[in-house]
């Protein structure tokens, strides 16, 4: 058996099992974001707003951090949503579906799975 292979079971009799595309070093050290970069800047530069404006007013500075990580969290929640229906609508065909679509869905699994665990 071959690496990220699962044994055949009797239901699989004549299917060959899904190979999976090894993971690259740049895949595993930058995945995708979520966001896109110009969102990741602007909520970078707000926080350094913040981080420095809490020396003068450290309870408002308090009371916009917890805003900005709420906003940046509904934001991801959102990307997410968006991206797992897109991702379902690949899968969910019907029984008509390829091995090949689902290969290719599940690889599409993968990189997004590895996109939320970055963050």
């Amino acid at each position: 058996m071959k690496n990220f292979e699962r044994p055949l079971r009797p239901e699989d009799a004549g299917a060959e099992p899904i190979p999976f595309e090894p993971r690259t070093k740049a895949q595993v050290d930058a995945p995708e974001s979520l966001m896109p970069k110009r969102e990741v800047d602007e909520l970078r530069s707000r926080w350094s707003t913040i981080q420095e404006s809490f020396i003068d007013e450290p309870r408002k500075a308090v009371k916009d951090a917890d805003a900005l990580v709420a906003s940046a969290v509904k934001h991801i929640s959102d990307a997410f949503s968006t991206q797992r229906f897109q991702l379902e609508k690949q899968w969910t065909q019907g029984d008509q579906i390829s091995t090949e679509d689902l290969r290719l869905a599940l690889q599409r699994y993968r990189s997004f799975f590895s996109r939320l665990l970055s963050i």
